[in-house]
């Protein structure tokens, strides 16, 4: 994290590239609920994968369609349907068109760059989520949206890219550890949340150590120059930031308001996961009060480094002016100069001048300047 200028740079090139990999925006002026895809260009076909379960059996199958997964969710039993891949709007409007989804929600689906919400519509709920991973290595943190929509007996989630933090959750759901097969879709799409915001607490932590570890490094001499990668973690965590906030409010309306879709156990699980997104928002908070102060830190360090090197040159050039002074005078070529013919004068003029570095030198030492 030293050298943060190639970093840097490289962080500049890699933004660059998801911008041109941005497909095209929707036109202005545009009907409400037109598809129009803004995430990142793909090609490819997109994978929808289901978990058909309930108490006492569990399937998994990968489906073709809209209309497969239409007849999947009309069986018995609890289904989560995931789409990896927002880039065919034909397949997102035939999905909602089977399932009864609102126009304005498969527009803000397929539209990757919402904020985390919650919203009530007619027979399902709609939940945004920002999914944050890190790279480690390079201290990068990405996100990527994660779309989730409640029904009855269903949990829809649509994603941008293939790769998730829900491991643990099909873990357990094909294990049958705890309650979740036991319990409805609520306790689903609780899960998935919780899931969502524990990973959270990892990312916090890998950034905080590396904070803290670049903070005990700056009264080092390799720290002074790691104002570059402390600026670098700050714009890291107000991504953070900016994904943790607003959930926090749509956790609070799923267990606030009165939905036929969750039942009140299931509230006492989305309060907790509640709890768990103030943890983080007070750790990001710390953390960025820890990133501000090691920034004054280290341009208080740089500040006295100055100081101490223009301390060391004024003194240096105050006591050369009256060595320069005592040079010029009898550089002079003026005959009349007595001094000039003198057998001794060089030496005592030599023994004047060290006189008078000896002489600066304590007084200097008097006034504590050295």
């Amino acid at each position: 994290m030293a050298n943060s200028k190639p970093k840097s740079k490289r962080n500049r090139r890699r933004a660059l590239r998801r911008l041109r990999g941005r497909a095209k925006a929707k036109a202005p002026g545009a009907a409400p609920g037109t598809l129009v895809h803004t995430g990142v260009a793909r090609e490819g076909p997109v994978t929808i994968t289901a978990l058909d379960f309930d108490g006492t059996r569990i399937d998994e199958k990968t489906l073709p369609d809209a209309e497969a997964c239409r007849a999947l969710v009309a069986q018995p039993g609890i289904t989560w349907i995931n789409v990896d891949g927002l880039h065919d709007t034909a397949l997102i409007e035939a999905i909602g068109t089977r399932f009864g989804i609102h126009k304005l929600v498969l527009e803000d689906i397929v539209h990757p760059t919402q904020r985390a919400k919650a919203e009530a519509y007619e027979g399902h709920l709609f939940i945004v989520l920002r999914m944050l991973r890190i790279d480690a290595e390079a201290m990068e943190v990405s996100d990527e949206q994660v779309s989730l929509i409640l029904g009855p007996d269903y949990v829809l989630s649509f994603q941008e890219t293939p790769g998730d933090v829900f491991d643990p959750v099909r873990d357990r759901l094909k294990s049958a550890r705890g309650i979740i097969r036991t319990r409805g879709a609520d306790y689903l799409a609780y899960a998935l949340i919780d899931a969502v915001v524990d990973h959270y607490f990892h990312v916090v932590e890998v950034i905080s150590d590396q904070a803290d570890v670049l903070e005990e490094g700056l009264l080092d001499e390799a720290g002074i120059h790691s104002g570059g990668a402390i600026h670098h973690l700050k714009r890291e965590a107000l991504i953070l930031r900016r994904a943790v906030w607003p959930l926090r409010d749509a956790v609070s309306t799923l267990y606030r308001d009165e939905s036929p879709l969750i039942q009140r156990e299931t509230r006492t699980f989305l309060r907790d996961v509640y709890d768990h997104t103030v943890q983080v928002i007070d750790a990001i908070e710390t953390m960025r009060d820890v990133l501000t102060g090691a920034m004054d830190l280290q341009l208080s360090i740089q500040s006295n480094r100055m100081n101490e090197v223009m301390k060391v040159l004024t003194i240096m050039a105050s006591i050369f002016i009256p060595l320069s002074f005592l040079a010029g005078l009898y550089g002079m070529n003026f005959d009349d100069m007595p001094e000039l013919h003198l057998r001794w004068g060089y030496p005592a003029l030599l023994g004047v001048m060290v006189s008078v570095v000896i002489g600066m030198l304590v007084f200097f030492r008097r006034k504590r300047w050295l």
